[in-house]
Protein backbone atom coordinates (compact mmCIF):
# COMPACT_ATOMS: atom_id res chain seq x y z
CA UNK A 1 0.00 0.00 0.00
CA UNK A 2 1.34 3.54 -0.58
CA UNK A 3 1.78 6.38 1.40
CA UNK A 4 -1.34 8.03 -0.79
CA UNK A 5 -3.66 5.74 -0.08
CA UNK A 6 -2.70 4.91 3.44
CA UNK A 7 -2.92 8.98 4.01
CA UNK A 8 -6.59 8.22 2.30
CA UNK A 9 -7.40 5.73 4.52
CA UNK A 10 -6.42 7.82 7.99
CA UNK A 11 -7.58 10.51 6.85
CA UNK A 12 -11.46 9.48 5.81
CA UNK A 13 -11.47 7.60 9.47
CA UNK A 14 -10.50 10.39 11.13
CA UNK A 15 -12.96 12.65 9.07
CA UNK A 16 -15.58 9.63 10.73
CA UNK A 17 -14.68 9.85 13.68
CA UNK A 18 -14.81 13.98 13.73
CA UNK A 19 -18.10 14.07 12.49
CA UNK A 20 -19.64 12.01 14.70
CA UNK A 21 -21.20 14.44 17.39
CA UNK A 22 -20.16 13.72 21.17
CA UNK A 23 -22.36 12.23 23.69
CA UNK A 24 -22.98 14.30 26.30
CA UNK A 25 -26.13 13.85 28.75
CA UNK A 26 -27.83 16.94 29.35
CA UNK A 27 -29.79 18.24 32.49
CA UNK A 28 -31.97 15.45 33.56
CA UNK A 29 -30.28 12.58 31.87
CA UNK A 30 -27.06 12.02 33.90
CA UNK A 31 -29.19 8.89 35.22
CA UNK A 32 -28.52 9.72 38.92
CA UNK A 33 -30.25 8.39 42.18
CA UNK A 34 -33.75 8.93 41.18
CA UNK A 35 -35.27 6.81 38.40
CA UNK A 36 -37.39 8.08 35.40
CA UNK A 37 -40.57 7.58 34.52
CA UNK A 38 -41.03 5.97 31.58
CA UNK A 39 -44.29 6.55 30.11
CA UNK A 40 -44.73 10.72 31.63
CA UNK A 41 -45.88 11.83 35.28
CA UNK A 42 -47.27 9.12 37.74
CA UNK A 43 -51.12 10.02 38.66
CA UNK A 44 -51.41 11.66 41.94
CA UNK A 45 -51.75 9.15 44.55
CA UNK A 46 -52.58 9.34 48.23
CA UNK A 47 -52.35 6.45 50.82
CA UNK A 48 -54.04 6.25 54.41
CA UNK A 49 -53.31 3.71 56.77
CA UNK A 50 -54.19 2.24 60.76
CA UNK A 51 -52.91 -0.85 62.41
CA UNK A 52 -55.02 -3.40 60.56
CA UNK A 53 -55.55 -1.02 57.10
CA UNK A 54 -54.28 0.08 54.61
CA UNK A 55 -55.39 1.95 51.65
CA UNK A 56 -53.91 3.72 48.03
CA UNK A 57 -56.33 5.41 45.99
CA UNK A 58 -55.22 6.70 42.60
CA UNK A 59 -56.46 10.10 41.50
CA UNK A 60 -57.10 10.16 37.46
CA UNK A 61 -59.26 13.06 37.24
CA UNK A 62 -63.05 12.42 38.39
CA UNK A 63 -61.96 8.82 38.88
CA UNK A 64 -60.34 7.50 41.99
CA UNK A 65 -59.24 3.96 42.39
CA UNK A 66 -59.08 2.69 45.54
CA UNK A 67 -57.23 -0.66 46.57
CA UNK A 68 -57.87 -1.87 50.16
CA UNK A 69 -55.24 -4.14 52.14
CA UNK A 70 -54.59 -5.60 55.23
CA UNK A 71 -51.57 -3.91 56.97
CA UNK A 72 -49.84 -6.99 58.12
CA UNK A 73 -49.78 -8.91 55.25
CA UNK A 74 -51.05 -7.01 52.18
CA UNK A 75 -53.64 -8.76 51.46
CA UNK A 76 -57.06 -7.58 49.93
CA UNK A 77 -58.93 -6.95 52.58
CA UNK A 78 -62.79 -9.22 51.86
CA UNK A 79 -66.30 -8.48 52.13
CA UNK A 80 -65.29 -4.50 53.28
CA UNK A 81 -67.59 -1.77 53.16
CA UNK A 82 -65.14 1.60 52.37
CA UNK A 83 -67.13 5.10 52.97
CA UNK A 84 -64.80 7.65 52.00
CA UNK A 85 -64.16 12.09 52.31
CA UNK A 86 -62.29 14.57 50.36
CA UNK A 87 -61.88 18.11 51.69
CA UNK A 88 -64.78 17.12 54.26
CA UNK A 89 -66.88 16.19 51.38
CA UNK A 90 -68.17 12.56 51.25
CA UNK A 91 -67.84 10.72 47.49
CA UNK A 92 -70.08 8.12 46.85
CA UNK A 93 -67.58 4.95 46.44
CA UNK A 94 -68.80 1.17 44.86
CA UNK A 95 -66.74 -2.10 45.30
CA UNK A 96 -65.09 -2.85 41.82
CA UNK A 97 -63.37 -6.47 42.84
CA UNK A 98 -62.02 -7.90 45.94
CA UNK A 99 -60.15 -4.85 47.63
CA UNK A 100 -60.48 -2.76 45.14
CA UNK A 101 -63.33 0.16 45.12
CA UNK A 102 -64.31 3.09 42.78
CA UNK A 103 -65.05 6.36 43.14
CA UNK A 104 -66.39 9.16 40.57
CA UNK A 105 -66.01 12.81 41.77
CA UNK A 106 -68.43 15.55 41.17
CA UNK A 107 -65.61 17.73 40.01
CA UNK A 108 -62.06 17.05 39.74
CA UNK A 109 -59.72 18.14 42.75
CA UNK A 110 -58.04 21.80 42.42
CA UNK A 111 -54.53 22.00 43.37
CA UNK A 112 -53.06 21.86 47.02
CA UNK A 113 -53.18 19.42 49.68
CA UNK A 114 -56.81 17.68 50.17
CA UNK A 115 -57.65 15.79 53.93
CA UNK A 116 -58.18 12.08 52.85
CA UNK A 117 -60.34 10.14 55.76
CA UNK A 118 -62.10 6.83 54.96
CA UNK A 119 -64.02 4.85 57.11
CA UNK A 120 -63.45 1.04 56.88
CA UNK A 121 -65.57 -1.90 57.81
CA UNK A 122 -64.71 -5.60 57.34
CA UNK A 123 -66.64 -8.10 59.30
CA UNK A 124 -66.13 -7.37 62.75
CA UNK A 125 -63.21 -4.67 62.74
CA UNK A 126 -64.52 -1.07 61.59
CA UNK A 127 -61.01 1.39 61.63
CA UNK A 128 -60.95 4.98 60.57
CA UNK A 129 -57.56 6.12 58.24
CA UNK A 130 -56.50 9.38 57.72
CA UNK A 131 -54.18 10.84 55.18
CA UNK A 132 -53.60 13.64 52.84
CA UNK A 133 -53.83 14.29 48.60
CA UNK A 134 -51.05 16.63 47.62
CA UNK A 135 -52.09 17.77 44.22
CA UNK A 136 -49.76 19.81 42.28
CA UNK A 137 -50.61 21.94 38.94
CA UNK A 138 -48.78 20.16 36.34
CA UNK A 139 -45.79 21.16 35.19
CA UNK A 140 -45.56 22.79 31.18
CA UNK A 141 -42.60 20.74 29.49
CA UNK A 142 -41.22 21.62 26.72
CA UNK A 143 -40.95 18.75 24.15
CA UNK A 144 -37.89 21.06 21.69
CA UNK A 145 -34.22 20.22 23.36
CA UNK A 146 -32.48 23.40 24.24
CA UNK A 147 -28.97 23.68 22.99
CA UNK A 148 -26.25 25.23 24.35
CA UNK A 149 -23.68 27.53 22.79
CA UNK A 150 -21.01 24.81 23.53
CA UNK A 151 -22.70 22.01 21.57
CA UNK A 152 -22.43 24.51 18.38
CA UNK A 153 -19.34 25.27 18.83
CA UNK A 154 -18.30 21.87 19.10
CA UNK A 155 -20.38 20.96 15.32
CA UNK A 156 -18.57 24.05 14.50
CA UNK A 157 -15.06 23.16 15.15
CA UNK A 158 -15.91 19.62 14.07
CA UNK A 159 -16.97 21.25 10.48
CA UNK A 160 -14.13 22.96 9.93
CA UNK A 161 -11.80 20.56 10.88
CA UNK A 162 -12.99 17.90 8.52
CA UNK A 163 -13.04 20.50 5.65
CA UNK A 164 -9.43 21.66 6.40
CA UNK A 165 -9.08 17.58 6.23
CA UNK A 166 -10.12 17.86 2.85
CA UNK A 167 -8.68 20.18 1.32
CA UNK A 168 -5.57 18.80 2.54
CA UNK A 169 -6.13 15.29 1.25
CA UNK A 170 -7.18 17.10 -2.22
CA UNK A 171 -3.80 18.89 -2.16
CA UNK A 172 -1.74 15.88 -1.82
CA UNK A 173 -3.86 13.92 -3.91
CA UNK A 174 -3.34 16.70 -6.80
CA UNK A 175 0.42 17.12 -5.97
CA UNK A 176 1.21 13.21 -6.19
CA UNK A 177 -0.86 13.36 -9.91
CA UNK A 178 1.22 15.75 -10.73
CA UNK A 179 4.38 14.54 -9.79
CA UNK A 180 3.48 11.12 -11.63
CA UNK A 181 2.55 13.21 -14.56
CA UNK A 182 5.67 15.33 -14.70
CA UNK A 183 7.60 12.56 -14.23
CA UNK A 184 6.78 10.40 -17.09
CA UNK A 185 6.87 12.94 -19.69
Amino acid sequence: MNIHKLLAVLGWLALTALAMPPVLAGDGHDHGEAPVAAGGPALPRFTAESELFELVGVVNGKQITLYLDRFADGSPVKDAKLELELGGVKVPVELHAEGEFEATLAQELKPGVVAVAATVMAGDETDLLAGELDLHEEAATSETPVHGWQEYATWLATGLAGLALLILMARRLRASRESRIGGAA
